[in-house]
């Protein structure tokens, strides 16, 4: 075939180095180690003759030499990375013109060039500098996260009594896991520390449920009593204490682990913080530290772990990270394939489904924005549900479905819309008279009733208040403009 240049033998890659300088020379030393047959050429005749010496197949050719190729048919990959832009450009466009199906590598000297190179055909653009810097960030990034497993691992060492976690209210997949991932951390840590894990609210939704009992997880409610019989606390996949877990502001935190963006306020007193809002769960924080610590993870604890990742973010399609999927791809290897998939195919109870249907049933929508009021809830967990159903209905791009306990006002929301993070949107709009974050595509909010005046029918309560509680809603996503220019 025209314009191929096989390898010399079958099976058997042929890496031609054109320039073997300082980074020419560095690329030979690693090909080597793959194995394959390599060829040189440099326009010095002194580092020609050291390679030969070397026992390596080197020519004294000048990039800038049309005939360059002269007697060399056989590559099937090209470096073209000599220290001068100009070389480097006259090699690359004989090596493509006589060879257009070869890979060839090229270096560039600035950003300038770069563009050059790709221009003329480079397959892949080497920019040293910036090879070198991104090279050093990444290994920045694995020491800190080196250096934080470490660190967690010899704090939970010095501890002596109870260790309580715990996790935000109405703990979810991703919340249960994290801290069953943290108590194992801190049984290899230290064998004298007592591990409790707390939570605040319900364990409602069904798959949660299910999680919970096929796994035989201990969870105890939170209790003023039993948080006295911990000598140090942790929260887990909650930002700070007061905040959605159950505890006071003032309650003395020790650890935090989180992947939410939020101002957590003043925490002089915690001693290890860890929140990274780039990634799609908390379990895969805690993933990352059995793997730097070299903990085998059980499989119940890698089972849980695994469906935290997958729950929070809604099977890799929202809020997920390149790293979640690494660290998804750790835990498969140690989980049960079968739990997993009885903990996802749970049976759904009569409330969940009364209220999805009145979700359905009270939707009003306005701009693409969809409302829905299902009225008096028991299990909060359904509202979440609700709103994954109702954001797929054709024309809406963000759901808000809301309903009341005997204790607040709850919201649960999606969003479809790239110009609208609605973690910041419900942060701002009633974080002043309750409790409200979460991602660009999904958020919740807690508005607690004693905000309100004594009303005695919840529901009335609910009719009467949350038109007023939507308007900083409405306004800040602009629905009030529309009503406005309709007048």
């Amino acid at each position: 075939m025209p314009g191929f240049s096989p390898a010399s033998s079958p099976g058997i890659r042929t890496y031609l180095i054109c320039g073997c300088g300082s980074v020419g020379y560095l690329i030979l030393e690693e090909l080597k180690k793959e194995g394959g047959r390599l060829l040189c050429m440099d326009s010095n005749p002194e580092r020609v003759q050291e390679l030969r010496e070397q026992k390596i197949e080197a020519y004294l050719r000048d990039l800038t030499d049309p005939e360059m190729l002269q007697g060399l048919n056989h590559f099937d990959i090209v470096f073209v990375v000599s220290d001068n832009h100009e070389a480097n450009l006259a090699g690359l466009k004989t090596i493509r013109r006589v060879h257009p199906r070869v890979h060839i590598v090229a270096r560039a000297q600035d950003p300038i060039n770069e563009k050059l190179l790709m221009q003329e055909g480079a397959d892949l653009v080497l920019y040293p500098q910036q090879v070198v810097a991104k090279a050093a960030i990444e290994h920045l990034q694995r020491l800190e996260k080196h250096h934080l497993s470490r660190d967690l691992y010899a704090l939970l060492s010095s501890w002596s009594g109870v260790f309580g976690i715990v996790t935000h209210t109405n703990p979810d997949p991703d919340a249960i896991a994290s801290a069953m991932a943290l108590s194992e951390i801190a049984k290899h840590a230290n064998k004298n520390l007592e591990t409790r894990i707390f939570y605040d609210g319900i364990i409602g939704h069904q798959e949660n449920r299910t999680l919970v009992n096929l796994l035989d997880i201990r969870m105890e409610r939170i209790r003023p009593e039993t948080l006295d019989e911990c000598t140090h606390i942790a929260l887990v996949d909650s930002k700070g204490p007061g905040t959605n877990n159950g505890l006071i502001h003032s309650m003395p935190v020790d650890i935090i682990i989180d992947h939410h963006q939020e101002d957590v306020g003043s925490l002089d007193k915690t001693q290890f913080i860890d929140i990274r809002p780039n990634l799609g769960a908390c379990a895969t924080i805690l993933t990352e530290y059995l793997k730097e610590l070299n903990i085998e993870p059980e499989q119940k604890v890698a089972t849980a772990l695994l469906y935290g990742i997958r729950a929070d973010t809604k099977q890799f399609r929202r809020n997920v990270s390149k790293f979640d999927f690494e660290m998804a791809a750790f835990l498969l290897e140690y989980s049960d394939a079968d739990l997993l998939e009885k903990i996802m195919s749970p049976q759904y109870s009569h409330e969940t489904i009364d209220i999805i249907g009145a979700s359905i049933r009270n939707r009003k929508t306005r701009n693409g924005y969809l409302f829905s009021n299902v009225g008096y809830v028991r299990n909060r967990d359904a509202l979440p549900q609700a709103a994954d159903l109702l954001i797929n209905l054709e024309g809406i791009s963000t759901a808000l479905v809301y309903g009341i306990t005997d204790e607040a006002i709850i919201m649960s929301g999606r969003n479809r819309d790239l110009r609208l993070n609605l973690g910041n949107v419900m942060s701002e709009a009633f974080s002043d008279i309750g409790d409200a974050g979460g991602h660009a595509t999904m958020a919740a909010a807690s508005i607690p009733l004693y905000v309100f005046t004594n009303v005695k029918e919840k529901e009335d309560l609910l009719q009467l208040v949350i038109d007023p509680v939507l308007q900083n809603f409405y306004r800040l996503v602009g629905l009030l403009e529309d009503e406005e220019s309709e007048v």
